[in-house]
């Protein structure tokens, strides 16, 4: 069953997260385990972060509309400390990905990547989009094609 909440309670769900007008709908789909990214209905194009309007066609015709999770690491990079956040462990660097979506060539989304050696994750490594819960909340993350969830 889908989980609607309220502008308040939403705010109240992700503490301490920049949410705006512009990126509720990002927010309201983790809560229902649903990577949501802004598309054009005017071009057509994904783009992130979120915005009200179009950054290639400048049409105000954008909503947050649900992408597979499939792609490939971009950019990896490996933090050997970092600020303190439940579920990190910086004895083992941890790392952090951007991966470009399957829908879009430049469609970009960061995160980590579970259930896998540091040794295996790589540039241009097939992902799936993968979900943990942290702090209390469904907080997506990527795992390698054709490994366990």
């Amino acid at each position: 069953m889908p989980v609607d909440v309220s502008d308040d309670e939403l705010v109240q769900r992700f503490p301490g997260e920049p949410i705006t007008h512009d990126n509720a709908a990002h927010y309201r789909g983790r809560l229902n385990r649903e990577l949501l990214m802004n598309r054009c209905a005017e071009c057509g194009r994904w783009h992130a972060p979120a915005k009200p309007i179009c950054p290639d066609c400048w049409s105000s015709r954008v909503s947050a509309q649900p992408v597979s999770g499939d792609g490939v690491i971009f950019m990896a990079i490996f933090l050997h400390r970092g600020p303190a956040a439940p579920g990190i462990d910086y004895r083992v660097p941890y790392p952090v990905v951007a991966v470009e979506l399957a829908e879009q060539e430049g469609l970009r989304f960061t995160s980590t990547v579970v259930g896998a050696d540091n040794d295996d994750i790589h540039i241009g490594a097939p992902v799936r989009l993968d979900w943990i819960d942290r702090a209390g909340v469904p907080t997506p993350v990527f795992a390698l094609r054709g490994s366990p969830s």
